[in-house]
Formats: structure tokens, sequence, C-alpha cells
């Protein structure tokens, strides 16, 4: 069967230029991929060379990614501004001429992106599939399966969690693998289990990478002072915060959606961004000792990210939906990318499914 390359189209929609990668004929089965944080719809490439012809694909980078417009993220409405970009780009008839309902996949930050719009437009979404997603109740923060928050402020969540040498190195343009934290490196160490896996496209990979715009009102955001450990708790502006439980939190939204297209939920069990035990959490990283004056498992307990997700989505089934859980022995934060033809198989199901 064909396989497919995607081409780069420009839209204005939700009052910003967004760009946004298409493959596949007009008249083809609809399917969103929405990329997670410091990525673009570039990351989504080496999958979509690998699907059938028979789909319509669709790939935006969103605000602040990739070459759609540098717009700044309110993070006091969570991964909303992302949402409404793309609930906007669902408007614009020659991205999917038919009308029909995509189905829709979110890598990482996507994942959450993904689930907010369905929880805003319920009636635009044919299935979900959620890769490695950021849990329902934001990054950070969170001590049990119910999301209740470590302290009030939501100390050691968003924008003052950056590592700043990443930052300024990804502000640079830095292509160099001689620090740890060199885009490059943290590629190749974070993003998968294997870097292997990233083969002939890691150069692609780290442009999508790249392409992240840093700032106050991107990546990764402000940050304000907190007399709680770690002593920085989220600001209002900015990717970071905006993935914050503090503005991201939509466990509750989510289980009480009343239509409820089905789920799939595929992650692997030696991710290290999106894990219950996440080298990004602060608070799992106070636990080895990385991050000085932790105040112990009692008082700042590591979120249980994927036990979250389970949890809502076993609540989601309850209450009228379903979902299947996918999970890949020994494989990282990027299925698609290491576990190309699971992952291809459970999209492929999707977007056969009856409400496609």
């Amino acid at each position: 069967m064909p396989r497919m390359e995607s081409v780069r189209q420009v839209v204005t929609a939700n009052g910003i230029t967004q760009a946004v990668r298409v493959a596949g004929p007009p008249e083809g089965v609809p399917l969103l991929l929405i990329h997670g944080n410091c990525s673009s719809a570039l990351f989504w490439e080496p999958l979509v060379r690998r699907l059938p012809a028979t789909l319509r694909v669709v790939a935006p980078d969103l605000r602040g990614y990739g070459e759609t417009d540098t717009a700044p993220v309110d993070a006091t409405r969570g991964l909303r501004d992302f949402a409404d970009d793309v609930a906007a780009l669902l408007d614009e008839g020659s991205l999917f001429p038919t009308g029909a309902r995509p189905v829709v996949a979110g890598h990482s930050l996507g994942g959450g992106v993904a689930m907010q719009l369905l929880v805003d437009h319920p009636d635009r979404v044919a299935a979900l599939l959620l890769s490695a997603p950021v849990s329902p109740y934001g990054y950070g923060g969170t001590r049990d399966l119910a999301g209740t928050p470590t302290t009030a402020d939501f100390a050691g969540t968003g924008g003052g969690t950056a590592n700043q040498d990443f930052v300024k190195r990804l502000a640079a343009g830095d292509r160099g693998a001689d620090a740890p934290t060199s885009p490059r490196n943290v590629l190749r160490a974070t993003y998968v289990a294997d870097p292997a896996s990233l083969g002939a496209d890691e150069e692609l990979l780290l442009d999508s990478v790249l392409s992240t715009a840093t700032g106050d009102d991107n990546y990764p955001g402000t940050a304000v002072a907190s007399a709680n450990w770690p002593g920085t708790a989220p600001g209002r502006r900015g990717v970071l915060n905006a993935l914050s439980p503090a503005h991201f939190r939509i466990a509750d939204d989510l289980v009480a959606v009343a239509d409820k297209p089905p789920v799939t939920w595929i992650h692997g069990d030696a991710d290290v961004i999106v894990s219950d035990t996440a080298l990004m959490d602060l608070a799992y990283l106070g636990s080895l000792g990385a991050v000085p004056g932790w105040p112990g498992e009692v008082d700042c307990p590591p979120q249980p990210m994927v036990g979250q997700t389970r949890a809502v989505l076993d609540r989601y089934a309850a209450a009228g939906g379903s979902y299947r859980e996918v999970l890949l022995p020994g494989c990282g934060h990027s299925p698609h990318l290491e576990r190309p033809a699971e992952f291809v198989a459970e999209l492929l199901a999707l977007t056969a499914g009856p409400t496609a």
C-alpha cells in the first residue's frame, strides 16, 4: 500500500497563523495528531510515513512550536489555549473537507490537549489515542490517585522546575552533544528508552525539539517563590505552568463527558518523563537526593502519574465509556518512534471503528 509524507500548509485560525502538516487524500479517514512539549508536528513524521494512504492526516504545530506563531500561553486556562487553536483548525474546511469527526492522537502534553478538546468539543472527536499522556491531574505536585495537592500552592510545579541550562541551550539552537542538558542528549536520554530508535530521523527530530519558543510566555514560563519545598511555585504564563495541577486538572470533566468516544492509552514501562518515577518530577528527584532538602515521603511523595491516568480512565469506563490500555515493555516516552508497528496497529484499530 502507498505510504505518505506530509506537506506544510499555513492556516489562520483562532487569531494566529498556524503551520499544519497534511498528508493523504481529502476524502480519507480523518486523523488529527497533536504533538507534545518541546517538539512540533515534525515529531510525527516518522509515523506518517508508516500510515496507509487511506487516511487524511492533519498535524498542527501548537502555538510557540514549529512554525506556528509564538503566541503567549495563558497558563491559568490550563491547556485550553492549545485546545482552542486545534478546535479552530477543525472549522477550516480545507483540512478535513468531509466534515467527519477525526480520531485524535495526542502525545505527552498533546495527550492533555486532546483530553481538553474532548471535554470542550465532544461532538468533534471520534476516538482518542493517548500516547504517554500527561496525567489528567497535571504534572507534579499531587500525592495520590485522586490528585490531592501536596501543598496548597502546588510547589515544585510550573516554570521554575525547568533545567535552566537546557532552556539556555534550547534558545541558542544548540545541536551539540557535549553536555547532558544539550537538547540532543535530552532527546536521546529521555524521549526514548534506546537512542538507536531515533535512527536516521535524529536530525529531523532534533529540529523539532529546537523549534520550541522559549521565554516567560512560552517554554518554560514564569515562576513565583514558595515557602514550601523546593521554593518555587507555578506562575500564570507559559507552558510548564499550563501543565501544573494548579491550572490543569481535567479528571472530573473528562469523566463527565456525555458522549464518550473510545480511548486507547498506549505507554511504555521505561518512560522517564511520564511515570510514577518521573525524572522531571522534583518530588521524585528529591527522593533520589538529586534536589536537596526533600521533606520526605509523607509530606512530598512523587506523583503517581500512571496510576492517576488509570484511575481516571477506570472512572471514565464506569461512567459509560470504554478504554484500552496498551503497556509496551522496554518502551520509553515516544511509542510511535520506539514501537511503531504496535502503535500503528492501535491507531488503525481506532480509525476503523464504528464512530470514525
